[in-house]
C-alpha cells in the first residue's frame, strides 16, 4: 500500500510517500519549517503544501506531537495548547482533500522501528525515545502497542523532563554531546525504574549521529539507536490503521488488552523517592 507519511514536529513538518509493505520512502522527504506554536491554520497550510508538492490524492497518515484520540487531539507539548480539543483527522483531511488517519508522532516512530528497524521480531519489552524539541515515548510488550504513552512529560525538578534532556536543550544550553548525554541518562535511569525495558530505541535527528553520544549512555538495558533515523516518523505515519473505522481489529484489541494487563502487573508506576535527587548537568 502507497501512502503519505507526514510527521509533524516543534520545528518542521516533513513528508513523504512511503511504501508500508517493505518501509521504505518512495521519494525524497519535505521539509516545511515552521515557527514555535505554529497556528492551526499554519499547520493546515503546510500539510496541504506537502500533499500538493508530491501531487497525492490516496490516503495520508499523520504523527503529531500531542494525544490522540479518535482523531481528536489532546495534550500537547510544543505546538502549543490553541491545538488541544480540535479535531485533527478532520482539519487535515479539509485541508487535502484525502482520508486521513492522526497519530501521535512517537507511537509512530516506534511502530517504524518495530516493523521494519531496530526492534524487528522483539516480543519482550521494548521502548521508543525520539529526542528532538521533545521527548517522545512509545511502549511495546510482546509486539502490541501500549496507547499514548507520554513519558517526556514526567516532572522533573518542576518542569517535564523534556525541558531537560530533549536534543534542542544541547544546542540552547551549547552543550557538548557528553554533556548531553548526562542528562539522557538521568532520564533513561527513571525509565528503567519505572518500566524495566529490554531494550531502548533511541530516535529523532540524533540517531543520525549515535557514535558521537551512543558510548556515553548507561543502562541495564540495551541501547541501540534507531536504524531508520528521522524517517521512522514518516514512515510509521503510513503505517496508521486503514480500517473503514480507523480502530484496531478485535483480534488485535483482545490480544493486546491481556498483554497491556501484563505490563500493569509487571511494570507498575510508581514514583521512587531516590531517583529525584540528581542534580542538574
Amino acid at each position: 500500500m502507497k501512502v503519505l507519511g507526514i510527521d509533524i514536529g516543534g520545528s518542521a513538518f516533513k513528508g513523504a510517500p512511503v511504501d508500508t509493505e517493505v518501509g521504505k520512502l518512495l521519494n525524497e522527504r519535505l521539509r516545511i519549517e515552521t515557527q514555535p506554536f505554529c497556528q492551526l491554520k499554519d499547520g493546515a497550510a503546510a500539510v496541504h503544501y506537502i500533499a500538493k508538492h508530491f501531487k497525492w490524492k490516496g490516503p495520508i497518515g499523520i504523527g503529531f506531537p500531542g494525544v490522540i484520540r479518535k482523531g481528536h487531539i489532546g495534550a500537547v507539548g510544543n505546538l502549543g495548547d490553541h491545538w488541544v480539543g480540535q479535531n485533527g483527522q478532520a482539519l487535515f483531511s479539509e485541508a487535502t482533500g484525502c482520508k486521513v488517519r492522526l497519530i501521535n508522532d512517537a507511537a509512530a516512530a516506534g511502530r517504524a522501528e518495530m516493523a521494519f528497524g531496530a526492534g524487528r521480531g522483539r516480543k519482550d519489552a521494548v521502548l521508543m525515545l525520539t529526542f528532538g524539541t521533545g521527548i517522545g515515548s512509545s511502549l511495546f510488550f510482546g509486539g502490541v502497542q501500549y496507547p499514548r504513552a507520554e513519558f517526556g512529560h514526567i516532572s522533573w525538578e518542576g518542569k517535564a523532563i523534556e525541558r531537560f534532556a530533549a536534543a534542542v536543550v544541547k544546542t540552547d544550553k551549547n552543550l557538548t554531546w557528553k554533556q548531553w548525554a548526562v542528562r539522557v541518562n538521568i532520564y533513561l535511569k527513571i525509565m528503567e525504574r519505572l518500566l524495566s525495558p529490554d531494550l531502548i530505541i533511541v530516535g529523532g535527528g540524533v540517531s543520525k549521529k549515535s557514535d558521537k553520544w551512543l558510548r556515553y549512555l548507561k543502562a541495564d538495558a540495551e541501547v541501540v539507536p534507531a536504524k531508520l533515523h528521522n524517517d521512522a516518523g514518516i514512515i510509521g505515519s503510513a503505517l496508521a490503521d486503514w480500517t473503514a473505522s480507523g480502530i484496531s481489529s478485535a483480534r488485535h484489541l483482545i490480544a493486546g488488552r491481556e498483554r497491556f494487563r501484563k505490563i500493569i502487573r509487571l511494570f507498575p508506576l510508581r514514583r521512587q523517592a531516590n531517583l529525584w535527587s540528581h542534580k542538574q548537568a
